[in-house]
């Protein structure tokens, strides 16, 4: 099922059609960490090895760019085993060469014990200042990890070397209704067109409780005061289970619009994937429906709008585990996908996407040899 909409197709620029030229499985085998490549930068780095700064497990990336060449690499940090809940942390490294090398690893929020993470970070372009939404988890085992997840936003004024200590704004953003609740995964967006434009805007998920049982949902945050204070935008949920709306992404694309991209959590329909637009800046959603185009295995993916006019989705491409990441291309505001190129054939997860300078694009992803959660891994285009 595909929505009616119409959309210009653009043609990419020089630079994407340099970023996507050459064979689609170009990076089957990564890089060695700071290999160089042609440009002198490098085609891959490993920002996060589990088993090292005392962390059992790195999981959930979330890259952003400030400046022309800083990226910020973040992730939940677990110490004690790879599960979700627990004493989880939220850390990240920075880089200053587009994401070739790393600085050392800095502990943005500590869960104390507790978790907290779900890190999803945006960088407000009028004043440089970087939001950061989390979420918290008091106590341990899945009934308390749903029903006391509550959410928080810290922020930074010097491009991520300091923090401010974590605000509880859970009453601000999640309803009596609500158990299970995550911001992200992935980067929040900053509208730049349109009415809208200067609003921050963040995928999040949830559980409700309803008349017909629980049901998943995808929704969104936003804010009009650069981080302060959030708002809940749209929701989505579909009590016919026919797509079990779950982890969400966000795009802006160029003329305004607000594509998002969520994960079917096995739902009845046949995709893994659905999606569709806001014409109001995140507050409400035409859709969204099953995307048949984009098939993989049941997990998070992320999408990017490119300044060159393309929109990118990043996600495992096996069809029943999570294995062959890749990214897919749309030049129509995501009606149709192509295969852009595929990035390993090893087992791999969580994704997250950033443009870098020059027409380079980023991708932090969890991967490794025998299991995804071996590393985040830092990939270059």
């Amino acid at each position: 099922m595909r929505r009616g909409a119409i959309t210009t197709r653009r043609t990419a620029i020089a630079g994407l059609a340099l970023l996507l030229a050459g064979s689609a499985t170009g990076w089957e085998q990564p890089a060695a960490a700071g290999s160089p490549v042609p440009d002198g930068g490098c085609s891959s780095s490993v920002p996060f090895r589990s088993g090292t700064h005392g962390y059992h497990t790195f999981r959930i990336p979330a890259v952003i760019r400030i400046g022309k060449r800083t990226v910020l690499a973040f992730a939940e940090g677990r110490r004690n085993s790879a599960a979700d809940q627990g004493d989880i942390d939220t850390v990240l490294r920075r880089s200053s060469d587009g994401g070739c090398t790393w600085g050392p690893l800095q502990v943005v929020a500590s869960g104390r014990g507790s978790t907290l993470g779900n890190p999803t970070p945006v960088a407000d372009p009028r004043t440089g200042r970087i939001a950061l939404l989390l979420c918290r988890t008091v106590g341990d085992g899945y009934v308390n990890l749903a029903r006391n997840r509550q959410v928080y936003v810290t922020s930074s004024t010097d491009g991520g070397a300091t923090w401010a200590r974590p605000r509880d704004i859970t009453s601000q953003v999640k309803p009596a209704n609500w158990s299970w609740y995550a911001t992200g995964p992935g980067h929040a967006i900053a509208l730049r067109h349109g009415p809208y434009a200067g609003r921050l805007l963040a995928p999040a998920n949830h559980m409700a409780t309803t008349a017909t049982g629980e049901v998943y949902g995808a929704h969104s945050l936003y804010s009009d005061d650069g981080g302060t204070t959030w708002r809940i935008g749209y929701i989505q949920q579909d009590p016919s289970e026919w797509i079990n709306l779950n982890e969400n992404s966000l795009a802006e694309l160029p003329d305004g619009r607000v594509y998002i991209n969520a994960r079917d959590e096995g739902g009845f329909s046949d995709a893994t994937r659905a999606d569709g637009y806001s014409w109001d800046g995140g507050l409400t959603v035409q859709g969204l429906l099953p995307q048949n185009g984009l098939m993989g295995a049941v997990v998070q993916g992320a999408v990017l709008q490119t300044s060159g006019g393309a929109l990118l989705y990043s996600a495992p491409a096996d069809p029943v585990r999570r294995a062959r990441m890749a990214v897919r291309v749309s030049q129509d505001g995501g009606i149709s996908w192509t295969t852009g190129w595929t990035v390993s054939q090893r087992p791999a997860g969580y994704s997250d996407l950033v443009e870098l300078e020059e027409g380079r694009v980023g991708l932090l992803y969890e991967t490794g040899a025998t299991s995804p959660y071996e590393t985040i891994t830092f990939a270059r285009r």
